[in-house]
């Protein structure tokens, strides 16, 4: 739905002309010779716009259907706070990347796509590493797993993969939800598994002991290396196939590095990341069944996986069994009923 919003705005600033009248705006409140306060002026108009319309989808969506199926636990205050952190954060993110896009357009017209490419790459791994220490706590409580047998059980496992966790802190999901989880999350210093309080208060001592395996294959394999990886490839991608659009499209803008013409690199981004959307999910869930298969083999708990994937379906209220062309286009991790069949199979196989 939040998809289709966005491509209708779009398209309606494009037809209506609207682009054009906010970007001589934007112009009119620039001092000559500062191009960077045009593209500012003009994101803080259309970003307020498309905040203000999305509104009541993102409200609809991440509070009352949350309240309504019993998964939130948050006040219309807390969830508002963390709206307000959201949009800050995402301001503030969004305005430097596209003033970043702007300035090697308006200086690099021929490569900018190369440079910007190489940026953004860049940015992803700095963000990986600092997500743990900086944007996550921005929204959530974390603190050392005091469980001194969950910290034995983890540690013998680390040993078994030849590895070592450098952090097991605790999730303090709970007070914004009934929903599970577990990660691993940063890179380097900043690496660590996060587990959910809600999974440590729901779940087994050996359920824990195979979900913590699960994530620490992501750890063990570099996953999270792969996964930029991809990415940045996809990025290189997207910007490329941008620069010929834009190059396409030149005839009703002032050039390359017109801010008018933020809708057609908008749009040809959103068209790019629905075509590109089943090969990234699909590489999501072949590393996610990777992480699966290492969690029954180096646990030897089969048991113990079926039981936490029934629960984390249970308290997630995930569709165990999805349609297989939304599962093939929208889903990140296997579908619950395939990750229990895994470890049938499996059971099988040793038998």
């Amino acid at each position: 739905m939040a998809f289709v919003l966005n491509a209708a705005l779009l398209i309606y600033l494009l037809t209506s002309q609207s682009t054009f009248r906010i970007r001589d705006f934007a112009q009119n409140l620039t001092p000559h010779g500062w191009p960077s306060l045009t593209v500012l002026f003009y994101f803080i108009v259309v970003g307020t716009i498309f905040t203000v319309i999305q509104l009541p989808l993102d409200f609809v969506s991440g509070y009352f259907l949350e309240h309504r199926f019993g998964l939130s636990r948050q006040t219309l205050w807390s969830w508002v706070y963390d709206q307000v952190k959201g949009l800050a954060l995402g301001a503030v993110l969004g305005l430097a990347g596209v003033e970043v896009i702007y300035g090697l357009m308006r200086t690099q017209p021929d490569r900018w796509w190369i440079f910007a490419a190489i940026i953004f790459a860049a940015l992803f791994v700095v963000l990986a590493k600092l997500a743990p220490v900086i944007l996550l706590p921005l929204f959530f409580k974390f603190t050392p797993v005091e469980n001194a047998e969950l910290r034995q059980r983890v540690d013998r496992l680390a040993q078994r993969a030849r590895t070592q966790i450098r952090g097991l802190f605790e999730w303090s999901l709970g007070e914004k939800t009934r929903k599970a989880n577990a990660a691993v999350v940063g890179w380097g210093k900043t690496r660590r598994i996060i587990v959910s309080d809600t999974l440590l208060q729901n779940f087994s001592p050996e359920e824990i002991e195979v979900i913590m395996a699960h994530e620490l294959c992501h750890h063990v394999k570099a996953h999270i290396w792969w996964g930029i990886a991809v990415q940045s490839v996809l990025t290189f991608a997207s910007f490329f196939a941008i620069d010929r659009v834009l190059h396409r499209f030149a005839g009703p803008f002032r050039g390359l590095s017109d801010v008018a013409n933020f809708p057609v690199i908008a749009l040809s981004g959103v068209a790019i990341s629905v075509l590109m959307l089943p090969v990234v999910n699909g590489f999501s869930r072949w590393l996610e069944r990777e992480a699966d298969l290492y969690a029954l083999e180096i646990t030897g708990d089969a048991l113990a996986f079926v039981s936490s994937m029934e629960k984390l379906g249970d308290l997630n209220m995930s569709n165990k069994t999805p349609n297989k062309i939304i599962e093939f286009v929208f889903y990140s991790h296997p579908a619950i009923e395939k990750r229990i069949k895994l470890a049938a199979d499996r059971v099988g196989q040793i038998v």
